[in-house]
């Protein structure tokens, strides 16, 4: 059994590295940074004598989400008609590891994100008419939310090599410019272009100071069988950051959209895995989204509220002292919930559903080495 536990932990540390929460498609569920999940482990060498002292972990995400949804109903027709929504969004996550002693590890995360957004409604859309009936795209590049976090097993790892519960405390800083700017074209006088902030989808940032809880925890019942669970919660306290949307523009019953809301995000996520030599295969379920009442402070302004739910198969191929992954989370559901300001707005006779834009999948790649 001893000589399985090196593969059998690190296939536990890949099932949830893979989980870094990521923007999906309009509902704007930014990178906050993989989590240092299942790393403060003895590996090889007899437990407490282990030389390994950081790990450093690079990931990759990328999708391509362009269905819309009202509620869980897909609005088929803005494929159908031309008119969808395209984000091409990925994302670079940088993350070092220090393990401070069998217990304790503290972990830093710096994303970097380069997005793309083709639309028609914003490129000379006016009450509800496009005038000019134009594509054009909108792009941003660069650094996104770095955060920094403290984990703690609560079983002794050396007692407990098979199975463990990690929990996890981080602060997720505002490093990420959340007032990026592009072109709008046909918004100005006699069509001309004017530089303006990008949707919320698309900003590097969402402008708060966060707060991340996380519990990590896996479970081998054999050579081969064992299962995971990870589950993560950024709290940010802050109503609305000041950037502008220009929704008040789109139409005037968009006025209370007028500027960007800073969101809470949650994940969760857990399966089985199966593990034979150096590779290891595990299959779950993934729910990650934006809910509509923020845990702490207001909910109100400009936000897209939702979730996926996905079937999330992953591989991964352990050497002496680094790993691979390849992880692709398939949509089952996509839900865009009523926001706040979609209930001020509806009546009785009325029930007013922003749309959002989803991917069908995603595809998260990483490595990771111990030093």
């Amino acid at each position: 059994m001893n000589r399985v536990l090196p593969t059998a932990f690190l296939s536990a540390v890949f099932a949830c590295i893979s989980y870094q929460s990521k923007a999906q498609g309009c509902v704007a569920i930014r990178s906050t940074g993989a989590p240092s999940c299942m790393l403060s482990h003895p590996e090889e060498e007899a437990p407490g004598k282990s030389s390994d002292k950081w790990i450093f972990n690079t990931g990759a995400r990328y999708f391509k989400s362009y269905k819309h949804f009202k509620g869980a109903e897909e609005q088929k027709d803005r494929v159908l008609n031309g008119t969808e929504v395209i984000n091409h969004q990925t994302a670079l996550d940088f993350s070092l590891t220090r393990l401070l002693d069998k217990h304790w590890s503290i972990m830093v995360d710096v994303p970097l994100l380069m997005n793309a957004r083709s639309s028609l409604y914003e490129h000379g859309l006016v009450n509800g008419v496009n005038n000019y009936n134009q594509r054009h795209s909108m792009h941003s590049y660069g650094l996104g939310d770095i955060r920094v976090a403290v984990y703690r097993w609560l079983l002794d790892p050396e007692k407990h090599k098979l199975g463990n519960i990690q929990v996890g405390l981080g602060i997720k800083f505002a490093t990420g410019d959340y007032d990026y700017k592009d072109y709008w074209y046909n918004v100005g006088p006699n069509g001309t272009k004017e530089l303006r902030t990008v949707d919320q989808s698309i900003q590097l940032g969402d402008g708060g100071t966060g707060l991340t809880v996380e519990l990590n925890a896996y479970q081998y019942f054999s050579r081969h069988f064992g299962v995971y669970g990870n589950f993560y919660y950024l709290i940010n306290p802050r109503e609305q950051n000041g950037t502008r949307t220009y929704r008040e523009t789109l139409s005037p019953a968009l006025a209370n959209e007028a500027i960007s809301s800073v969101p809470d995000q949650y994940m969760a996520r857990g399966g089985i895995n199966y593990m034979a030599h150096n590779i290891s295969a595990s299959l779950g379920a993934r729910i990650e989204g934006i809910p509509v009442h923020d845990l702490v402070g207001g909910s109100g302004d400009f936000r897209r509220p939702g979730y996926v739910l996905s079937l999330e198969p992953t591989i991964s191929y352990t050497m002496k002292k680094s790993s691979i992954y390849l992880g692709v989370p398939i949509a089952l559901r996509r839900d865009r919930l009523q926001s706040v300001t979609d209930k001020e707005r509806s009546t009785p006779t009325n029930k007013v559903n922003g749309d959002a834009a989803f991917a069908d999948y995603t595809i998260n790649l990483g490595f990771s080495i111990r030093l």
